[in-house]
């Protein structure tokens, strides 16, 4: 795959996966995969609605609500900005977290209505106790096409609750391709600041053009 594809593909997978399990089966959930669960029931119920698949600015809102308890944009950031996050500045790093959490909103948020019929299947995940770092491997099946292989790289909070940082589509992570991304622009652009301004603009245009 291109990383563009990557990119949307992964970020599919990464929120389809709060898809729904069977009810019988998530009762054998570990407490990593339960919090990919909570999120399914929200999800399951507006996939129903077909009225709100219609109104992108209530989709990004409500994707961005169902999904940022799960996940630590700012772990992610840090990820994805690698030995650029430690030179930042506080006003850079917020800024530059904010604009890629919309980034991965709206480009979710449009995955949200294009893609259809997808499931998930847990995997045995090996876990032992007190342990604050975990993989949770899953399967991704679409009707007609081979499973696919993703994982979620989690960790458990300082507030108890398992929030994912990084996702492996066949073993290829998805932090690691955007920090190749956004290093490779910082160095055309000449700086951060630059690279977020684009962001900006980017995210803003495409809302624009979904209201």
């Amino acid at each position: 795959m291109k990383f563009k594809q990557i990119t949307l593909f992964g970020l599919c997978l990464f929120f389809m996966a709060f898809l729904p399990v069977s009810s019988a089966y998530s009762q054998d959930l570990l407490p990593p995969q339960q919090a990919i669960q909570d999120a399914s029931d929200k999800l399951k119920q507006r996939l129903q609605d077909n009225s709100f698949k219609n109104d992108f600015a209530k989709i990004t809102q409500f994707v961005n609500e169902v999904i940022y308890p799960h996940t630590d944009f700012d772990k992610i950031s840090a990820l994805v900005l690698g030995k650029i996050w430690k030179t930042a500045t506080p006003e850079e790093r917020e800024r530059f977290k904010h604009e890629f959490q919309m980034l991965l909103v709206r480009t979710y948020s449009r995955a949200f209505v294009e893609f259809k019929e997808w499931s998930v299947r847990f995997l045995p995940m090996d876990m032992e106790p007190g342990s604050n770092k975990v993989v949770v491997k899953t399967e991704v099946l679409q009707p007609g096409i081979q499973p696919v292989g993703v994982n979620y790289r989690m960790f458990l909070s300082e507030t108890g609750h398992w929030k994912a940082y990084d996702i492996m589509i066949e073993g290829v992570s998805l932090v690691t391709n955007y920090r190749t991304t956004f290093t490779n622009e910082v160095q055309q652009k000449g700086s951060l600041g630059a690279v977020i301004e684009s962001l900006a603009k980017r995210n803003a245009e495409a809302l624009s053009a979904k209201s």
